[in-house]
């Protein structure tokens, strides 16, 4: 998705400003002595910022109004908080609290709803996780953040997984040249074996249409259960060539089928 290509209602986001690193610092020393305007040139200046950070959430279905909005209160957030004092870039400051805030409004949003008390837990054990990194350098186990809690150790796996984000199994995970590879083109299925596709009996025609190395792919992919990753390994290529040699060596057994 491009810039020009989202539609966020009242904006045209094709002509959103852009401000280089030493207006953005011109910006922020004027707002350190109170100038009003200041704050919003900076803010109207970084919404291309907020709109880069919705693209990444455009797979959800969500309103991309809504999380443009969101997004631009952790804009703005950033904007108020941030120290001039320290050696960072406002956009390296910025992009986690618009994050943050996004995430927080699709968490509370959710279909699924956590209760308060396994959320406080989950942010208590997730401070605690991060206390005694900063102690041991080394990182805890569950028990570990259980025993400085006093909670027991079940209670505080269960609020830890319940705060962590579901991923779609189509969630692209590496892209090559268009071709993305999905999440679910990394899980094997162990649950079922070659009688499941040996039941049609028209496959073994349409496999005979196949190159030699389509049809090793197609063999160790569906017959032996087999991962994308495992089967670049075994024959020699990339993980994105398998994913697109089977790709087409399913579209070929579609069309014969």
């Amino acid at each position: 998705m491009y810039y020009n290509k989202v539609e966020i209602c009242g904006v045209n986001t094709s002509k959103l400003k852009v401000l280089t690193d030493e207006e953005k610092s011109a910006l922020l020393a004027r707002i350190k002595e109170g100038d009003e305007e200041a704050r919003t040139e900076l803010i109207n200046g970084n919404l291309r910022l907020v709109l880069s950070i919705v693209q990444r959430f455009s797979g959800r279905k969500e309103c991309m109004d809504d999380l443009f909005q969101v997004g631009c209160i952790g804009l703005v957030k950033a904007v108020d908080n941030f120290n001039t004092d320290l050696d960072v870039k406002f956009s390296t400051y910025a992009v986690p609290m618009i994050i943050g805030e996004i995430r927080r409004y699709l968490r509370d949003n959710n279909a699924i709803r956590i209760s308060r008390s396994v959320r406080d837990l989950a942010y208590r054990a997730l401070q605690a996780r991060e206390e005694l990194i900063s102690q041991k350098e080394s990182e805890p186990t569950v028990e570990e953040i259980a025993a400085r809690l006093g909670e027991k150790r079940d209670a505080v796996l269960h609020a830890m997984e319940a705060i962590v984000e579901p991923i779609s199994l189509y969630e692209p995970v590496f892209n090559d040249n268009g071709d993305s590879l999905y999440l679910m083109d990394q899980l094997s299925d162990t649950s079922s074996g070659d009688e499941v596709w040996l039941e049609n009996i028209c496959l073994n025609e349409a496999m005979k249409h196949l190159g030699e190395r389509e049809k090793k792919i197609i063999n160790l992919r569906f017959y032996k259960n087999k991962t994308q990753m495992e089967i670049a390994e075994e024959i020699g290529l990339s993980q994105a060539q398998v994913s697109r040699l089977e790709k087409g060596a399913l579209e070929k057994i579609r069309k014969q089928l």
